[in-house]
C-alpha cells in the first residue's frame, strides 16, 4: 500500500502538472470506485471543473476544483495508481498485462484503469487499481475537515513536535511500538514499510510497549521517522509492489531499505539475519542485535 513517502511523492508530482487544467470528462469503468455517486452523477459534478491545487491529508490526495469549492479526495489503498499523460502523448490504454521491465511494472493504462480524467488540453489522468480497494470522493470543503481531524500528527508538519508526538504515545502505553506507528488517528501516514524502517533507524524493537520508552527513546524515535520519511521522499518512494510515480516510473528508495523484505539476510550493520514475525497482524521486520 501506498504510505506517506509515494502519496506525498505523487502529491508534488501531480501539483506542478494539474492547477489550471480544465475536466472536460470523466469515464469510470469500476462504479464502485466512485461510490456513492453514480459514474454519471460522478462525471456531470466534475465536468468545467479547473483544478486550483493539490494537497495531501495521511495517504489522501486532496484536488481543489472551483467553482463551488469541491474537493476530490483520492486513497490509492493497496493497488492505487495516479498516472498522468501529457497533451500530445500517443499512448493508448493497453488491453493486456502491463509490461514488466527492470522487475517492476510499467504503469501506462492496462486493463485495471477504473477512471479516466480527460482534460480540455488534452492531457489525461488515470487512476489504475488491480485490487478495487481504492476510491474517488467529491466533498464540499466542509467535510475535509473531517479527513483531517480523523488523523494524527502530521511527521512532516512544524506541529510534529517532540512534546506533541510524546504526548501522542504516552497515551497508549501498553501498546506496542508498531501498532502505535501504524495507528492513523496518532500519526499520519505511516504503514508496514516504514513502521519496520523507523523502528531500525531508531534502534527499537517493534515488541517494544510504549510504556518503556525512555525520553531519549522518543526522541531518537521522532528524529527517525522524520529522517527515514524525508529520504524516501527524496528517492520518490518505495515500489515493492504496485507503487509508481506519476510518469510510471518506479521510486527508487526499495534499493535503501534496511529490514522490510530482507528476512533471513545480513544486516547491512552488524550481520545478524534480519528476523520476520507477525505483529499487530503484519509482517513486521527487525534486526535482533541493533535494535533494543
Amino acid at each position: 500500500m501506498p504510505e506517506l513517502p509515494e502519496v506525498e511523492t505523487l502529491k508534488r508530482e501531480l501539483a506542478r502538472v494539474l492547477p489550471g487544467r480544465v475536466v472536460k470528462s470523466v469515464k469510470i469503468t469500476w462504479p464502485k470506485t466512485v461510490a456513492p455517486l453514480t459514474p454519471r452523477q460522478f462525471a456531470i459534478r466534475l465536468h468545467g471543473r479547473i483544478i486550483t491545487a493539490v494537497s495531501r491529508r495521511a495517504k489522501i490526495l486532496l484536488i481543489s476544483l472551483t467553482p463551488g469549492q469541491l474537493i476530490l479526495a483520492i486513497h490509492l489503498k493497496m493497488t492505487g495508481q495516479l498516472i498522468y499523460y501529457p497533451q500530445g502523448s500517443t499512448l493508448k490504454p493497453a488491453k493486456v498485462e502491463p509490461l514488466i521491465i527492470g522487475g517492476h511494472p510499467q504503469a501506462r493504462p492496462f486493463r485495471y484503469t477504473r477512471v479516466i480524467f480527460n482534460f480540455t488540453d488534452g492531457s489525461r489522468l488515470y487512476f489504475n487499481d488491480l485490487r478495487k480497494f481504492g476510491w474517488l470522493k467529491i466533498l464540499p470543503a466542509g467535510e475535509v475537515r473531517q479527513i483531517h481531524e480523523q488523523h494524527g500528527l502530521e511527521p512532516l508538519s512544524a506541529n510534529f513536535t517532540l512534546k506533541n508526538f510524546a504526548a501522542a504515545l504516552k497515551r497508549y502505553p501498553r501498546r506496542r511500538l508498531k501498532q502505535i506507528l501504524l495507528d492513523q488517528t496518532v500519526i499520519a501516514g505511516l504503514g508496514n514499510i516504514y513502521a519496520d524502517e523507523v523502528s531500525f533507524a531508531a534502534g527499537l524493537r517493534p515488541t517494544r510497549h510504549v510504556k518503556t520508552l525512555s525520553a531519549n527513546e522518543m526522541k531518537k524515535l521522532r528524529r527517525a521517522i522524520k529522517k527515514v520519511l524525508r529520504r524516501a521522499i527524496k528517492k520518490g518512494g518505495t515500489s515493492s509492489r504496485n507503487y509508481v510515480r506519476s510518469d510510471g516510473a518506479p521510486g527508487g528508495f526499495a534499493a535503501y531499505l534496511k529490514v522490510y523484505g530482507r528476512a533471513g539476510k545480513p544486516c547491512q550493520y552488524c550481520g545478524q539475519p534480519i528476523v520476520k514475525i507477525k505483529l499487530a497482524g503484519r509482517g513486521t521486520h527487525f534486526c535482533p542485535r541493533c535494535q533494543k
